[in-house]
């Protein structure tokens, strides 16, 4: 039995409706499939964008504690050398205060000869020579040519040797020098300075650990003085 016209165009939607609704199925699980796969790749581009700024800030805070610990350092330095410039400006002037009080000890006549008696026969058992000769300031001539004569005697007993000394008359020591003297050996190469001033300067020199100790205390970080 043939299908009226009105049956046909009624399959006919039929089919179109099923053709469609299967349409707009397959369209809509695209759809959730693409909207799925776009989410699983946003939150991927999200968690790798945060990575990439969680490191960058854990760079940029190791970078900021690198500099702190620079910076640190160096201030620390600079006080360290600050402190150490202050330490040697005292030192410098407490040896400076003592130089200019050198010139007293020459103004006393018993301690300056018993002074001079020292320098001088020091002098002859450092150069242990045949021939000296002794430089001195021009006013301690008369002084240098008694303990000359007292201490010729002392060191011949010493070393059981002669010794002929000479006073340099034509070059004294400088008007800037406290006292003491210098003296030479016989071809005036070897030379051993006596000054007040020189002794000042190699007895401090000598001591210096203890008078760093004796001003600012022991050093804690340093076992043996320097």
């Amino acid at each position: 039995m043939a299908l009226s016209d009105a049956d046909v165009q009624k399959q006919i939607k039929h089919m179109m409706a099923f053709i469609e609704q299967e349409a707009n199925e397959k369209a809509e699980e695209i759809d959730a499939k693409a909207e799925e796969e776009f989410n699983i790749e946003k939150g991927r581009l999200v968690q790798t964008q945060r990575l990439k700024i969680m490191e960058y800030y854990e760079k940029k805070e190791k970078q900021i504690e690198q500099q702190k610990k620079i910076q640190m350092s160096n201030l620390m330095n600079q006080a360290r050398l600050k402190v150490l410039k202050a330490r040697d400006d005292m030192i410098s002037e407490m040896l400076n205060e003592a130089r200019q009080r050198l010139a007293n000890i020459a103004k006393d006549p018993a301690r300056y000869s018993t002074l001079m008696d020292g320098l001088i026969l020091q002098g002859f058992y450092q150069l242990l020579e045949p021939k000296v000769t002794i430089r001195c300031r021009k006013q301690d001539i008369p002084l240098v040519q008694a303990s000359i004569q007292k201490n010729i005697s002392i060191y011949k007993a010493a070393v059981k040797n002669n010794i002929e000394v000479r006073i340099d008359q034509d070059n004294f020591l400088s008007p800037d020098v406290s006292g003491g003297i210098e003296i030479y050996n016989g071809d005036g190469k070897i030379k051993v300075s006596n000054t007040l001033e020189s002794r000042l300067d190699l007895m401090a020199q000598q001591m210096m650990p203890e008078i760093r100790v004796a001003l600012f205390g022991a050093n804690p970080n340093r076992k043996f003085m320097d």
